[in-house]
């Protein structure tokens, strides 16, 4: 569904009308809280990736335990 130039031009100022009635400090609670999920989610990442390293490195060193004492 294509919107008209009509419509276009209406959602185009609604989004200019939002912006310029934003203050600094509602640009800095926004800024703020984008850049507090970023943060989340890239630390859920890594943390991830750290689980699933530690988890081979452990399964590793059991099969080198077992191959060793049998």
């Amino acid at each position: 569904m294509r919107a008209s130039p009509t419509e276009a031009a209406s959602y185009a100022g609604s989004g200019i009308a939002l912006a310029s009635s934003l203050t600094l400090t509602d640009i800095g609670v926004i800024v703020g809280i984008a850049t507090a999920m970023a943060t989340f989610g890239l630390n859920a990442f890594f943390m991830w990736r750290k689980d699933q390293r530690e988890q081979r490195e452990s399964a590793a060193r059991l099969h080198e335990l077992e191959e060793h004492d049998g």
